[in-house]
């Protein structure tokens, strides 16, 4: 009896493993015989893992090897056999040149599919038409023909008008094709497929050279094709991955396209072929131990049952085959990451044994083999990563950035402390020099846009803001030198900022502009930049936009870093993410990181399948712009639930290619709660109905052993500093006196450590600026009138406010914002103003004074106090009043009154004691609070105390003063940080450094 053309290969078989035996065994294990033939495989991958097991099946005997061949890479060059259609074909289409003509076609659209008016707007809509027609190809749907019907009847208006965008892919791009010569990609490797199924069918293989295909596990209609052909070969076989032979033919003709096996009885239907036309292999191979428990593979089809089969869950079934699985409930994807790590770890601790990691989570998988080399091990990533997140790309692309944003402070700092950066200089200098820049110029208010602008800002700096770093280890440059570097490197790209150029001028300079910031005292930018893996991928990559983006109309440098980001986007490159900074090491080989394509017929002895989360595996379905699923299903495309179903297969297929799997969900991913994936929902819920469940795998609590110190937490103790009393401070503002009492560590952080808050990057105009307005306007105010109230007050009041905004140079916005605020304060303080000089004009107006006073009769020497006062007014008996502005909270009276809030009574205080100028001495008989906001309230005065209240209030607060400098006399006095709960300070620049999230919480437990 002859052996069966079309065989599956069980779930507990390793596939490949049994593929390379049958071969073998069908010759007698004659290593001569072996190489007579052809295999055919649908991956690259799989045809290299097919490789190695031959060669695991050979044990070191020489042996010549069939051929073989990944169908989805098919040239003539791979096969040779497709005959003179294949060479009579026209060339495909190169990838950059399709994408730029196309977004050019786009562009030329004009606002048929909304505003897209420039290249990195277009170039996303140039690819998905690119993908459009790829997936039709695939699917040998005339778009041409099929398209006109796809919006028939009742569908919205919208989808017309996108259909009569597509006819840039109905007409403008065949026309195109046609008048360049060549093809689109996918379309010749339908023709290719085509031609070699004609060539076989004309021309069989010879006698003795059999044909085989292997692993399919669904096909489109030209690999079905092939396949047809290869049936039809007199030693042609076709060995199928497993096929679920004990599902109910009812249910299996009618499986939905999300379910595991729905690719693989859409493709037995296509060819003709019956589940009971096929041979089994179901014994192992000599040598080889099983891919996975015997019984796994039965639950798991029996969990994924599709809905109308789901009462087979209430017949009586064999206890659940749970040996080897397990499953990882980490928090989130970190969490994840590490424990994979631990799980792979652990694993190749068994001599010979091979772990991977399976995930089509990139993000995780970068994770993973960055917590692998924790332990010193280099996992080998098979399916690389993204070309746009490599650290050259980046690099190109923050300068891109740099240049657009005028050189703003965070997009500058970016690109110069990428780790490429050097700008001519070792790379520590050049960071030292950054930080340097940053210090001096970037901190704080932006500077002005451009080269010009950071000059200027230097201009302003002074040197005792940033001079300590020059003793750091790497001695920064000079930073106008600094500068005058920078603007040569940049030369090319700035030359583009104010006018539209040709994008290939753009992207000339931007490639100009990486090589010259690159370049170190000892290196050349272009070894640099272009070296490696990566560095070749992205060289060749911009070397084909220079080649075919001489098409597209000018650009806005706007638009640059936008064309680079969408041109790189789906294109991998089998980078060294997990060597870097470890060019030494190699990549350990027994551990693996595949996507799912890689994963696929392959095997080991611990998987870990990462990412189980809806819209990562499986992934988001989407049927695109430019068609609903209804439109889809008219013209045939197929749906895009068959990506679930493919998704599916895989997750069946890698839980059944290993004795020990762990399924791993986290709880949080990108910062936000998932959804476990249909298929653990799917297998809790058959587990749970037979009183059964997924044992949690040990790694969480690894990791909590490995990261955390034995014992209960114990929270740290607050901050008690006790500094000699010779570095104390001796003198402290009336403004620091409140800090004092609220914060002391603030004190101790600012005043003993010499500590300073750095100023944020970018820093917008705040309640400071807005206070320093008010303050500025009514200073200038009372100085032009002092003693009297001009007849047009209000007006010249307003006025006056309108010049110090107008001098303040505010962005236009945040000035048309304040603007009607400080008109609103203006008319208040003029009809406050006028109505107290109706009483009597004070003879005196002082503003903004600057005053000491010095308390002695300390053990350690006397105290200065120091202040300034935003106004004082003598009136005809020689009384002061004493005024505060406040453009904020005002304080409270009880607070002022208990001495925490002390400003005004402490510049009273140093009125009443001679620490003003002689034209402020006196008796204070009035302190008052204006409020000066400009909301909807404008304006409100607060009148703190008057008359003998008021002596006690400043006798009280001065002697607080005095018994608080005493108490700091005390060597044993601490800098307690937040001592008063609430009293806490406002502004607590310093509670990061004295830990107080992490004390506080403590305190208040115990309080509660």
């Amino acid at each position: 009896m002859s052996a069966p053309a079309i065989v599956t290969v069980a779930h507990h078989v390793p596939f490949l493993d049994q593929l390379a035996a049958r071969w073998m065994a069908e010759v007698d294990d004659d290593p001569q015989r072996t190489g007579a033939g052809l295999i055919l495989l649908p991956s690259r991958r799989a045809a290299r893992a097919l490789t190695e097991a031959f060669l695991r099946r050979a044990d070191g005997r020489a042996l010549l090897l069939p051929r073989i061949a990944p169908i989805a890479a098919l040239d003539e060059a791979a096969l040779a056999l497709s005959g003179e259609a294949a060479l009579e074909l026209p060339p495909a289409v190169e990838t950059v040149r399709r994408l730029a003509t196309l977004t050019l076609l786009v562009l030329q659209a004009g606002e048929a599919f909304g505003d897209v008016r420039t290249v990195d707007q277009a170039w996303p809509l140039a690819r998905a038409l690119a993908d459009l027609m790829d997936e039709a190809e695939w699917a040998e749907c005339d778009l041409r023909e099929r398209l006109p019907e796809a919006a028939d009847g009742d569908f919205a208006q919208h989808w017309h008008l996108t259909l009569k965008f597509l006819s840039i892919v109905t007409s403008a791009w065949p026309a195109w094709l046609e008048e360049q010569g060549v093809m689109n990609p996918v379309a010749r490797q339908v023709a290719l497929l085509h031609a070699q199924a004609a060539h076989w069918r004309e021309n069989p293989l010879p006698a003795g050279q059999r044909l085989w295909a292997a692993g399919f596990a669904d096909a489109v209609p030209s690999t079905i094709a092939v396949l047809r052909t290869v049936l039809d070969m007199p030693d042609g076989r076709l060995v199928l991955p497993p096929v679920d032979l004990g599902m109910e033919e009812e249910t299996w003709q009618a499986l939905p396209p999300g379910h595991p096996q729905a690719g693989t009885a859409r493709m037995l239907r296509d060819l003709g072929v019956t589940r009971d036309m096929l041979g089994v292999w179901d014994e192992l191979p000599p040598g080889c131990a099983a891919a996975a428990p015997a019984g796994r593979a039965a639950l798991l089809s029996a969990a994924l049952l599709p809905a109308p089969a789901l009462g087979r869950w209430l017949d009586p079934a064999p206890a659940p085959a749970l040996e080897g699985l397990s499953v990882l409930h980490a928090a989130d994807q970190q969490e994840e990451a590490a424990a994979i790590a631990l799980i792979l770890r652990h694993a190749i601790e068994r001599r010979g044994h091979v772990a991977a990691l399976v995930t089509p989570d990139r993000a995780l998988a970068g994770r993973v083999a960055t917590e692998l080399a924790r332990w010193g091990v280099v996992a080998d990533d098979s399916a690389g990563e993204g070309l746009a997140t490599t650290p050259q790309a980046t690099f190109l692309r923050l300068i891109a950035q740099a240049v657009d944003g005028g050189l703003s402070p965070v997009a500058l700092l970016s690109m110069l402390k990428h780790p490429l950066a050097a700008c001519g200089l070792s790379p520590g200098n050049c960071r030292a020099s950054a930080r340097l820049l940053e210090r001096a110029v970037l901190r704080g208010p932006a500077p002005p846009p451009g080269i010009a602008g950071l000059r200027a800002a230097l201009s302003r700096a002074t040197a005792d803001e940033y001079g300590a770093l020059a003793d750091a280890p790497d001695a920064p440059q000079e930073l106008s030198a600094f500068i005058d570097r920078l603007e040569a490197a940049l030369a090319p790209l700035l030359s583009h900022a104010s006018a539209p150029a040709e994008v290939v001028d753009l992207l000339s300079a931007l490639i100009e502009v990486g090589q010259a910031l690159a370049t170190t005292d000892d290196a050349d930018g272009a070894s640099r930049l272009w070296s490696g893996e990566e560095g070749n991928a992205l060289g060749q990559h911009l070397a084909e936009m220079l080649t075919w983006c001489d098409v597209l109309p000018a650009q806005r440098i706007g638009a640059l870093d936008g064309l680079v980001a969408s041109s790189l986007a789906g294109v991998s490159v089998h980078g060294r993410r997990a060597l870097r900074g470890r060019e030494q090491a190699a990549a350990h080989p027994r551990v693996f990181i595949w996507g799912l394509l890689e994963a696929r017929l392959q095997t080991a002895g611990t998987l870990v399948l990462g990412g189980l989360v809806e819209t990562v595996w499986p992934p988001a379905t989407d049927p695109g712009p430019w068609m609903s699923r209804p439109m889809r299903a008219r013209i045939c495309l197929p749906s895009p639930e068959c990506a679930i179903g493919q998704a599916a297969h895989d997750f069946i297929a890698c839980a059944c290619a290993a004795p020990r799997v762990v399924l791993s969900v986290p709880g949080r991913r990108q910062g936000a709660p998932t959804v476990a994936a249909r298929w653990m929902v799917r297998l809790d819920a058959y587990l749970s109905g037979r009183g059964a469940s997924l044992p949690a795998h040990p790694a969480l609590s690894w990791l909590e052993q490995l990261d955390r110190p034995p014992g209960a937490p114990a929270p740290v103790a607050p901050p008690r500093p006790c500094p000699p009393v010779a570095l104390r401070p001796r003198s402290l503002s009336v403004t620091e006196i409140e800090t004092w009492m609220r914060d002391p560590y603030a004190i101790y952080a600012r005043r003993v450590l010499g500590l300073k808050r750095l100023a944020d990057l970018e820093e917008m105009a705040d309640a400071a600026d807005y206070g320093e307005i008010v303050h500025a306007a009514l200073e200038r105010w009372f100085t032009r009138h002092p003693d009297h109230w001009p007849e047009d007050g209000e007006a010249r009041m307003l006025a006056t406010f309108d010049e110090v905004l107008a001098e303040a140079r505010l962005r236009p916005a945040l000035a048309a914002w304040w603007a009607p605020r400080l008109g609103r304060i203006a008319r208040w303080c003029a009809m406050t103003e006028a109505a107290r000089r109706a009483d009597g004009a004070p003879r005196v107006v002082m503003t903004e004074l600057s005053g000491r006073m010095e308390l002695s009769g300390f053990s350690f020497g006397a105290f200065t106090l120091r202040g300034r006062a935003d106004r004082i007014d003598r009136d005809a008996d020689g009384g002061l009043s004493l005024f505060d502005y406040k453009t904020g909270t005002l304080p409270t009276l009880r607070s002022v009154m208990a001495g925490w809030q002390s400003q005004l009574v402490l510049e009273a205080a140093m009125i009443e004691a001679g620490g003003f100028a002689p034209q402020a001495a006196g008796r204070v008989t009035e302190l008052v609070y204006w409020r000066l906001t400009g909301g909807h309230v404008a304006a409100q005065a607060l009148d703190i105390a008057r008359g003998e209240k008021l002596s006690e209030l400043i006798a009280g607060c001065r002697a607080g003063l005095r018994g608080l400098i005493a108490a700091y006399d005390d060597p044993q006095q601490p800098y307690l940080s937040h001592p008063y709960p609430g009293e806490e300070p406002r502004f607590a620049d310093y509670a990061h450094l004295a830990r107080v999230a992490e004390w506080s919480a403590a305190r208040e437990e115990d309080m509660g």
